[in-house]
């Protein structure tokens, strides 16, 4: 997950506070188990304040329900009369897992037929996107099970030091012995999600028109829209040209050439391990999971700018505020589709 200057100076719990002065409905500590509890219709996966703020908003998420394990900043999950819901897990993969496994053995929800959106800002390759986009992803690529050595000791004809555990090189595929190294979703639904949010008009800011200026060609220097291409998790936020070649070629070298690199974040992976244990133990549908991510700065400089400054210098981009309002407008049709034709959607995806 990815935030700007002034939460890091501040401090997460800002963040957090942020989210809590949004609702001020009556906590729930109903106590049930199984599939009893409350239905949920849909749930919204947030990784911090900024990302959940819109659909507190738009959606009227009012009723809390507190739910033991949850993290710390955000204890509660939101929902409203639609059965849409919100948990916000807190950033990075321990934290998303640990959220997610709380979520699911708590039993204070029935997510039997719930439809689960992760929705987070993420890091974009400017070949792929721009900012602002908003990416449907088929396919989520742990980048960081690997093998690595210094890139200043790695053999001459080798582009970077990672390569995949128990192999040769960066152009061996590695044997899936972790079982999390790669993940494909339900491609009906995405294209559906796809489907329903193509046309919609996406935010922008003055600040991301004139930095995507300063890339030379389509599609970093346009005007963010609607795309579907693939993201990875890493626990290490990257950057540069080199290691951004690294993840376009493990994205297609994991995926057997199906999944194209667009976008970058920490937690997808974990989260969607946890949704995956959940269905195992007959808590939820693995095939009702959807995946957003938006463009909230390029993974790689402009020319004549260095890796250094594309990085430490990220916020001045301008992509923040248009790519975290861009998860509730690109991922609000699916939701609200879902709601209206609950009785297309409970049995599974509308053909």
């Amino acid at each position: 997950m990815k935030y700007p200057t002034f939460l890091k100076a501040a401090g997460l719990p800002v963040a957090a506070t942020m989210l809590a002065a949004l609702t001020t409905g009556c906590v729930s500590m109903n106590n049930t188990s199984g599939n009893e509890g409350r239905p949920v219709k849909a749930m919204v996966i947030s990784m911090f304040a900024p990302e959940s703020e819109p659909w507190v908003k738009k959606m009227n998420l009012t009723e809390e329900i507190r739910v033991p394990g949850l993290s710390p900043d955000y204890p509660v999950v939101r929902c409203n009369a639609s059965d849409v819901c919100n948990v916000v897990t807190g950033m990075g993969h321990a934290n998303a897992a640990a959220t997610m496994m709380a979520l699911i053995q708590s039993g204070k929800f029935d997510l039997s037929k719930t439809y689960f959106l992760i929705a987070g800002i993420a890091g974009i390759d400017p070949n792929q996107g721009t900012l602002g986009s908003a990416a449907w992803a088929r396919f989520m690529v742990d980048y960081g099970i690997a093998w690595e050595i210094d890139a200043r000791e790695m053999p001459k004809d080798w582009e970077y030091g990672y390569f995949g555990i128990f192999t040769k090189g960066p152009n061996e595929k590695p044997k899936p012995d972790y079982r999390t190294e790669v993940f494909e979703l339900n491609t009906a639904l995405m294209q559906k999600a796809l489907e329903l949010s193509k046309n919609v008009k996406l935010d922008d800011s003055n600040e991301a028109k004139a930095f995507r200026a300063k890339y030379p060609s389509a599609p970093a220097n346009q005007p963010p829209k609607v795309i579907q291409c693939d993201t990875a998790t890493s626990g290490t936020w990257f950057a540069g040209n080199v290691l951004g070649k690294r993840a376009q070629d493990w994205v297609k070298l994991m995926t057997d050439g199906k999944g194209t690199y667009c976008t970058t974040q920490q937690e997808d992976n974990a989260t969607f391990e946890v949704l995956k244990r959940g269905a195992t133990m007959g808590r939820l549908d693995i095939n009702r999971v959807a995946v957003l991510r938006t463009g909230a700065d390029f993974d790689r400089p402009y020319p004549g700018q260095s890796d250094v400054e594309g990085l430490v210098e990220y916020a001045a981009q301008g992509g923040f505020e248009p790519a975290r309002w861009n998860l509730y407008h690109a991922g609000s049709p699916l939701i609200n589709d879902i709601v209206a034709n609950w009785s297309s959607w409970s049995a599974g995806v509308p053909r």
